[in-house]
């Protein structure tokens, strides 16, 4: 009896001796949240909808021509679209670019015949305000051109309510404001997140370059420059997807973005950034950020 209990301690010790407590293991510290020049910025994961940076993200701020992801939507989202429906450049729109000053899709002439998929890539890569007059005044509804815009600008801001985007209004179809055309770094991702759902969005914004084919009064085919993006992170930001540019005297300058790496998406904004350079540097940093939180 004295054997077997001496046996029973001695296993027992065996099994306290080899017993190992494991301690948890520390998680890795979170990455400090980077700092912006931009006064307002949001990023998100596209797919969880997960929030991954803040700056301003509610502030209702001017955007330039990020207004014509709207612009894009809008078009989209018609009932038995037609990408194929031939548009006539009139001289309205050429008026309007030459009075504002504004960015256009060089190229188209007056008398021209463009298709609305032509239309779009010359409202999102070279930022065309004469595409987004085109589009406005073919997809409104009314008797005059006036008519037809003030309908066109009324489905945007339907898009918006229809989203939920409370600091969001337009008043342009192209971002020229007559006052009251703004959005928040939050508002305009969501927008843009709904945006990229549609596969010739996608396709537009991520495009670097484009050439239309328009067709002369004639029944020819113009000879036209090159449309190139405008967003300077296609190329130059592993990952990057889109999306668009925007700037203004007092819009300053804003930013759009979209980047996928290792199977995840995410999708910002940065709004009001000091300088054209500024915009980019904030995005990338936002991004870097995000995907490694996300």
């Amino acid at each position: 009896m004295r054997r077997a209990s001496a046996a029973a301690v001695v296993t027992a010790g065996a099994v306290l001796t080899t017993t190992v407590i494991t301690a948890p293991a520390a998680q890795a510290a979170a990455p400090p949240k980077p700092s912006i020049s931009a006064k307002g910025g949001f990023l998100m994961n596209s797919a969880t909808g997960k929030t991954l940076f803040t700056k301003g993200a509610d502030s209702r701020l001017k955007t330039g021509s990020t207004t014509k992801i709207a612009t894009a939507l809008t078009v989209l989202n018609q009932p038995n679209l037609n990408l194929n429906r031939k548009v006539k450049y009139q001289k309205a729109y050429s008026d309007y670019i030459v009075r504002n000053g504004a960015s256009s899709a060089k190229g188209l002439i007056v008398g021209d015949t463009a298709t609305v998929r032509e239309l779009l890539y010359g409202l999102m890569l070279p930022s065309g305000c004469d595409a987004a007059y085109a589009l406005a005044d073919t997809y409104g509804k009314g008797s005059s051109r006036g008519a037809r815009v003030k309908s066109f600008i009324g489905k945007m801001n339907k898009t918006a309510r229809d989203l939920g985007l409370r600091n969001t209004h337009f008043d342009s179809f192209d971002g020229i404001s007559n006052g009251a055309n703004y959005s928040s770094p939050r508002d305009l991702t969501k927008l843009t997140v709904k945006a990229m759902k549609n596969s010739l969005f996608r396709t537009v914004v991520k495009t670097k370059g484009y050439k239309a084919k328009p067709k002369m009064p004639n029944g020819g085919t113009r000879g036209m420059p090159v449309w190139g993006n405008t967003n300077q992170l296609l190329g130059t930001y592993r990952g990057a997807i889109g999306v668009k540019t925007g700037s203004g005297a007092q819009a300053k300058f804003n930013l759009v973005f979209a980047a996928t790496r290792n199977g995840k998406t995410v999708v910002g904004t940065v709004l009001t950034a000091p300088t054209k350079e500024a915009r980019y540097k904030d995005a990338k940093k936002i991004m870097d950020y995000g995907f490694r939180v996300a």
